[in-house]
Formats: C-alpha cells, structure tokens, sequence
C-alpha cells in the first residue's frame, strides 16, 4: 500500500533528460524478452473491482467482476479466494504482495539476508527497501516462492507493490535501469506461471514496462497531476489504455467530484478509497 510521493527525484531525473539533447543521452538499457502469458486473464478496459488489503472480503460479497486482495491473508484462509470465485462466475482476483519492500510481520519474513533491506519506509513501521539488484540471488528465490503461493491459492493475477524503490530513499544507489532489470524479471516470472500481472505506480518506467505487465494499478495519480502524458510530460496511464490494457486506479484525498469525469473520460476503473484500504468504496462508474 504505497502513496505516492509529491516529488520524487525520478521525476527531476526524467524531466533533466527529456530536455537532454538525444545524442547525449545514454543508451537504454537491455532488457529480457517479454514471456508471453497464452490464456491469462487479461482484464478488459471497463472492469468493476474492489481493492480490500487490510482485512479479507466478507459475505455478502460486491457485484463486482475483480477483487484485490492480500495474497498471504488469502493464502492463510485458504478458502476466499474459491468463495470469492463461487459468488459470481468469471470473477477474477488479484494477489497482492510487496515485491519492493521487506515486511517483518509476513510469513516469510526469516528468509530475508540481512545485506538486503535497507532504509525503513516512512510511516509504515516494520518496513523496509529491498536491493532488488540481488533478484539473482536468495531475494529472487522469495519472490518466486510469493509467486508459487499465489498461484496455489488460485489466484488470477498478481499486484507487485513498491516497484519504485530507484526514486525513493532505498538506502542503496538503486538507478531507473535496476528497477527496470527487475520489474521485467518479476513480470515475466509471473507469466511462467500463468499469471496476469500488473504495474504498481511506477509512472516514468511506462514506455519501456509496458510489453512486459498486462494492467496497470495506481494510486493519486489525478492528486499528483501525473495520469495523463499530457499532464506529465509524455508519462501517463493513457498509454496502457491505448495498449488495450485496462488502468485501476485510487484517490484517497480527492472529491469523486474532482476526478470522477476525468478518469471514466480516460476510461479508467477509478474509486475513492481510505488509507487503510478497507471495505469502503466509491466507484466513479458502475457497480
């Protein structure tokens, strides 16, 4: 459950190198080939959702197409997910995990080698930045386990939060091709497992993600002027819908006045939701 932060250095960064001239700027780093997902749920454009981490859903369930839930929650119930499946036929649910940060309450918490987590993250207690440069090592061993988890517990698709930590104080000298490096790794392990999986925020990493991750979540993006390439400096959510690839996203401090009729206009699957993510929901469309 990551917010957004105000200004970010990789926002700096980016706006430094688009009034770069081209031929100074650096290369673009390579990256593996996307690892097609054949018969993975790819979410249509218009999807109705509902996003619960803080606790699991409970009956009577939303009349809602998909659900995002917490993948160690769900995996430690071990029914939801098929009760949420039950409930209305073509339901997709979405497992979400940190795939960015190290959280001492999870499960898996003792795997973790100390020479990967760095900074603590402000106003998440518990939390800390992970060196996703070590993803060739135990680090990714974790992930591919989280993975196999959701998986398991029959999930749809998988959420991977704080996919940003190269424009945050990580504690370690994390640069934009890291992250990169990483987020398609990660994308293309969930795909090995047939599993649809989304970019979390990451905003100025777009054009280059954009083959790898079949949908988009995001949260303030209106708050922050940072949705749209026209409002963002060629950066935006649009990109995904143009791609045919459905945007979820949330306001916490906004009015629905204030961003409603400009998502469904982006054709974004908005909602106003509260911090902690519970089961209040205001839909900018539909159910």
């Amino acid at each position: 459950m990551r917010l957004s932060a105000l200004v970010s250095a990789a926002t700096l960064a980016v706006t430094a190198l688009v009034s770069t001239p081209a031929a100074a700027q650096p290369q673009a780093a390579a990256l593996p080939a996307p690892v097609p997902c054949n018969g993975c749920w790819q979410p249509a454009l218009n999807t109705s959702w509902q996003w619960q981490l803080s606790s699991l859903p409970a009956k009577p369930f939303l009349d809602v197409q998909m659900y995002d839930i917490d993948g160690f929650m769900a995996a430690k119930d071990g029914a939801i997910v098929k009760s949420l499946k039950a409930d209305k036929p073509g339901r997709r649910v979405v497992c979400y995990i940190s795939a960015g940060t190290y959280e001492d309450w999870r499960p898996d918490e003792s795997r973790f080698p100390e020479e990967v987590l760095g900074e603590p993250l402000e106003e998440w207690p518990g939390e800390r930045w992970l060196d996703i440069r070590k993803y060739t090592g135990e680090l990714g061993e974790i992930m591919k386990a989280r993975l196999d988890m959701c998986k398991a517990a029959g999930f749809d698709a998988v959420e991977p939060d704080n996919v940003d930590g190269y424009s945050n104080d990580s504690g370690f000298p994390l640069k934009a091709a890291d992250q990169l490096a990483y987020n398609a790794w990660f994308a293309n392990e969930a795909h090995k497992r047939g599993l649809s999986v989304a970019l979390k925020n990451d905003v100025e990493q777009i054009p280059r993600l954009l083959p790898y991750f079949d949908f988009a979540v995001n949260e303030e993006c209106w708050e922050h002027s940072e949705c749209t390439t026209a409002q963002n400096g060629g950066y935006g959510y649009d990109q995904f819908v143009k791609a045919g690839k459905a945007v979820f996203q949330v306001e916490y401090n906004l009015a629905t006045s204030k961003f409603c009729a400009k998502s469904n206009a982006q054709n974004f699957n908005s909602l106003k939701k509260k911090y902690d993510l519970d089961a209040y929901r205001v839909p900018c469309r539909g159910a």
